[in-house]
């Protein structure tokens, strides 16, 4: 059963409200309805196989009143992805995001042509996959299926039956134009023209140029007919019109030469250049599927990841199953070289992982007893077993397959420009024609008919949409791909964009810019005693105790090699230290005042004890029987390469910042040591947000790089929120950008990413919107009067499918340029 919310206008009384609860009740499949007047909302228990929420809004318009459907905050938008075959260039995304938006509860509709996929937002309960299927289907397109719901990809197979068609189209499209064009100039064989009649040849281009238009270029026709069963146009309507003008005309040419002879008027005849359109065009758009196929090469290889089986223990009996079968609490059994099928947690054995897919981190990582293990990642060396705690669509590979294919679905702001301009393009571009072809045959002085078709053909042929179209998706898709590849994960194109006009990094200190745990930096023993024996004692008194610090000094004892003492009559001392007797010889642990209290000499130590205490380092003291034996620093340390990431990314020409809630002498120890001038210490955690906000009233934009817990509200705050060490638990709402490890080098890189990637999307739009702008004048002859300059129009279909290739290509170099510099 599912429950739907719904707003309702007109009700006035409680007699509304009856007729309306009636009338939804008396409704097959309805089993509940419950109206609230003063809300004016009713909710419905429904069976969605029976009846679909469309059906009760026209059951409530039907009663006189009017629905209003919104998602409630207990009922979420939900999002859906598909595969959508037939699409081509900018005008079929507009169409088709059009068409999707005018499906009852759908509120947004992104449609990505590089990856020829929607990301559809919807009410709960909305646009199923039959309204999908039908709205699709209607305007001319191929619905491929719900992404993720097929063990194959479809689209994956739908792009490769589309090569395959295309490949054989267009060898047969080449061969036919060489023909056609040795019939259209026989003199370039010598005796051609003396063996057959003219007349001959026109019959033999004719026949095959027929099939090139009308076959090869079939896609194009069909794909104009549609549009025009829509009453709209894309690309396809320019190439059929611009080549069915040329085929057309030939062949009155051809069968009524007497027409054009009692005109007087010129009649050379275009069937090569009508072949030569199809072909050159219809090779563009093999080169262009070749190209785009390669822009979504990264999530390919991380679907191909996924393991087939697993080797699952049931009744104490080792079976191999599809991996799809696997529940969460199976044991599954993995071997030295195998895939690990799914995520968990290990119950016995031991073994080396490989988690570079996951991590980028080349180095294989120890997995041993009560270990996460993850699916896809490579065990190395041992065998052991695990229980399955995550499957399917919940591992932390298939998250970050979901992550990485909603940025690519996603727009950045700089696209809705390029989308307003070709909703309007294609219309813009016929009238250009028309008026070509007017100016041509009417103003010009010894107007010809043919050069006047030839121009307005020409006008047609060389305005590409597609580049228009292609120009930001394919270079997100590439960029977000390769991120993915690094352990950068990008939620969304604006994310992008944001990241492109950075001007502040600001750095959360515990557990980002440092390890989040103090380590022992300094043991000071006081004269006459050793490093090892203080070391020794506070080993000793820590081993039993629970001090928050206890667990740093442990660690460090245990790195030398040292053993713990046996201790004696043990005391903690709340907020001040512990004791106890080592040896019949009364220890002690603790800070200054545990020591004055107990008047315990400093034996020389105070000048120690503020210089670490300058230092921003907490100290502990160590005393034995009524004098201070030594002491020993602590510090929450800076991560590993922390001070080369702000370098980096101080040399990027940005402000870099620390806020922390500890107090202003450790901060600033900390900042310095790591190269950060600017310290926002003493800061709150629930302050946070509130001291980023300060900053962008500056007029910086800001990217916050946080743990992605608790640092959430001031990553949401800021422009951009960098989650780090995330691990593989990516179901990060708060972070515009993930950093699946904790290597602060990923920040510099992951902003390095987004500024490469906008440079290539402004690149791309440039070339395009360039290209047109030149292209069409050129094609209409503006040059002539100048120059002498026409354009053929065999040479605009040749430049209208550069367009595009080199839109793709320059795409694809993001890969090429910065994959070895991530």
């Amino acid at each position: 059963m599912a429950k739907y919310t719904i707003r309702i206008l007109g009700m006035s009384c409680a007699a509304c409200v009856r007729r309306v609860e009636l009338g939804l009740t008396n409704l097959q499949g309805v089993t509940e309805a419950s109206v609230n007047l003063a809300a004016q909302k009713a909710t419905v228990e429904y069976d969605p196989q029976i009846v679909k929420p469309a059906n009760l809004e026209a059951k409530i318009r039907d009663l006189g009143y009017e629905p209003v459907s919104s998602p409630q905050p207990e009922d979420k938008p939900e999002r859906t992805t598909i595969n959508i075959g037939g699409m081509h260039c900018a005008a079929c995304v507009r169409r088709v995001e059009n068409t999707l938006k005018r499906i009852p509860g759908v509120l947004e509709a992104n449609v990505n042509l590089a990856s020829s996929r929607a990301v559809v937002t919807h009410e709960p309960g909305k646009a199923d996959v039959f309204e999908l299927r039908k709205v699709l289907d209607d305007s001319g397109y191929q619905f491929l299926g719900v992404v993720g719901e097929q063990s194959e990809d479809p689209l994956e197979a739908a792009r490769k039956q589309e090569l395959r068609d295309l490949k054989i189209k267009l060898a047969v499209g080449a061969v036919l134009s060489i023909l056609i064009h040795i019939a259209a100039f026989p003199h370039l064989i010598p005796s051609l023209h003396s063996l057959i009649p003219s007349n001959w040849l026109l019959i033999a281009g004719f026949i095959m140029t027929t099939p090139v238009v009308f076959w090869v270029g079939s896609r194009f026709i069909i794909g104009a007919y549609k549009a025009a069963l829509q009453k709209t146009s894309d690309m396809n309507t320019l190439v059929s019109v611009g080549a069915l003008s040329a085929y057309l005309y030939s062949s009155v040419v051809t069968f009524f030469p007497r027409f054009f002879e009692t005109a007087g008027i010129p009649a050379p005849v275009y069937f090569d250049g009508a072949a030569m359109i199809v072909t050159l065009i219809l090779l563009g758009r093999y080169l262009e599927a070749r190209a785009k196929g390669k822009t979504s090469e990264a999530i390919q290889r991380l679907m191909g990841l996924k393991p087939k089986t697993a080797r699952v223990i049931r009744d104490d009996t080792e079976i191999d199953l599809p991996v799809e079968l696997v529940q969460v609490g199976d044991v599954i059994v993995v071997r030295p070289g195998e895939r690990i099928p799914t995520d968990g947690i290990v119950l016995s054995g031991s073994s080396s992982v490989d988690e570079s897919m996951l991590t980028g981190e080349s180095i294989p990582v120890l997995k041993e007893q009560d270990a996460e293990v993850f699916g896809a990642t490579i065990n190395k060396t041992g065998s052991f077993t695990f229980r399955a705690t995550k499957v399917g669509a919940e591992t932390a590979l298939a998250q970050i397959i979901r992550l990485v294919e909603e940025a690519q679905g996603s727009k950045p702001p700089i696209q809705r420009f390029a989308d307003k301009v070709a909703s309007i393009f294609v219309p813009v571009v016929f009238s250009i024609a028309i008026v070509t072809f007017i100016v041509w045959y009417f103003l010009v002085p010894d107007s010809v008919f043919s050069r006047a078709m030839l121009n307005f053909v020409s006008v047609l042929i060389i305005a590409c949409p597609c580049a228009m179209g292609l120009a930001t998706p394919t270079a997100i898709m590439v960029g977000t791909g390769l991120g993915a590849e690094k352990g950068i994960l990008i939620k969304s194109g604006e994310s992008l964009e944001k990241a492109y006009k950075l001007t502040t990094v600001v750095f959360d200190k515990t557990g980002t810019l440092t390890r989040g745990e103090p380590v022992v930096t300094d043991i000071i023993p006081a004269e006459d005693v050793g490093q090892d024996e203080v070391m020794r004692i506070a080993l000793s008194i820590e081993a039993v105790s629970e001090h928050p610090l206890a667990q740093a000094i442990m660690d460090r004892g245990k790195s030398e090699g040292m053993q713990a003492l046996p201790l004696q009559d043990f005391q903690a001392e709340t907020g001040l230290g512990v004791r106890g007797s080592l040896e019949n010889r009364p220890v002690l642990l603790g800070n200054r005042r545990f020591m004055e209290m107990q008047s315990i000499s400093m034996n020389g130590l105070e000048n120690s004890v503020q210089t670490i205490g300058d230092q921003g380092k907490t100290t502990v003291l160590v005393a034995q029987e009524d004098k201070v034996i030594g002491l020993l620093g602590l510090q929450d340390v800076p991560r590993d390469g922390a001070r080369e990431a702000v370098e980096s990314l101080k040399h990027m020409g940005l402000t870099v910042a620390m806020i922390t809630g500890d107090n202003r002498k450790t901060a600033e120890a900390i900042g310095s040591s790591v190269g950060i001038d600017t310290v926002l210490a003493e800061v709150l955690p629930g302050e946070k947000a509130q001291e980023i906000r300060r900053i962008q009233g500056t007029g910086q934009v800001v990217a916050m790089v946080g743990d992605g817990i608790n640092d959430a509200p001031a990553l949401t705050a800021a422009d951009i929120g960098i989650a780090i060490g995330a691990g593989t638990d990516v179901a990060i709402e708060a972070g515009d950008v993930t950093l699946i490890k904790s290597d602060l080098q990923l920040v510099p890189s992951a902003i390095r990413l987004s500024l490469q990637t906008m440079k290539v999307i402004k690149q791309n739009l440039f070339w395009a919107f360039f290209y047109n702008s030149l292209g069409i004048p050129i094609a209409a002859g503006v040059l002539y009067p100048f120059f002498g300059i026409l354009l053929n129009p065999v040479y605009a279909a040749a430049a209208m499918a550069l367009s595009s290739v080199s839109v793709v290509s320059n795409s694809l170099r993001l890969r090429w340029s910065l994959g070895k510099k991530l």
